[in-house]
């Protein structure tokens, strides 16, 4: 039954890691850049929120991958 869990939680964190990594910050990140140009009054905090955002994806995608991989791990074992 550990094994089982582990794999889960191993499942989980990868698809979790792309999902936050990959689609909140990263292409969610594009979508706010381009939607302050295309606007009539561009704010400048958004565009820098938004460009931290496509800087920092693969850093927070990775911790919240890694924050169900360990656990995972440490079942396998």
């Amino acid at each position: 039954m550990k094994t089982v869990l582990g794999l889960v939680l191993i499942i989980a964190g990868v698809l979790i890691g792309l999902y936050v990594g990959g689609y909140l910050m990263f292409i969610q990140g594009i979508i706010q850049i381009i939607e302050q140009v295309k606007a009539e009054t561009m704010e400048a905090s958004v565009v820098a929120w938004g460009l931290a955002k496509v800087v920092f994806a693969s850093f927070i995608g990775w911790l919240a991958a890694i924050g169900f991989i360990i656990p995972g791990r440490i079942l396998l074992d």
